[in-house]
């Protein structure tokens, strides 16, 4: 009668060494294990919408950049408004600028308003707004 090996294990016991040792390697190295790896957050997708601080963002293009100028517009417009007296329209470029100046608008305000026209005398923010060409000028 031949030896039957206990234990039911089919792999050879020079096998069975060479499993362990892959194994212990591989633990060793600190690689994620499954388990690790389903506790991980999904990455975003590209075409998720993300959610900015003003509300959701259009996706890259021609309609982010469109609101984009308008946000820019309006926060300009803002700007003005805030850092100019009605005493202080109508303004030329001169008038617009030393008014924002005086008012210690912000750098980006006050060389917007350098870039106006030289001629033109403006009865409001909106018309300074338009007279920059910024895209919802009123």
């Amino acid at each position: 009668m031949g030896h039957i090996e206990r234990g039911g294990n089919p792999v050879s016991p020079r096998k069975d060494d060479e499993m362990k040792h892959e194994l212990e390697g591989y633990l060793r190295s600190g690689q994620h294990t499954h388990v690790e790896e389903a506790n991980d957050p999904e990455p975003a997708a590209d075409d998720d919408i993300r959610v900015g601080t003003s509300g959701p963002v259009p996706p890259p293009g021609e309609e982010r950049d469109r609101a984009r100028a308008r946000t820019e517009t309006e926060s300009l417009r803002l700007e003005l408004a805030r850092h100019m007296d009605r005493t202080a329209f109508p303004a030329d470029r001169a008038a617009v600028v030393r008014a924002l100046e005086e008012h210690h608008a912000p750098d980006p305000v006050v060389e917007a308003a350098r870039g106006l026209p030289k001629e033109g005398t403006y009865r409001n923010a909106d018309e300074i707004v338009k007279a920059l060409g910024r895209p919802g000028g009123g």
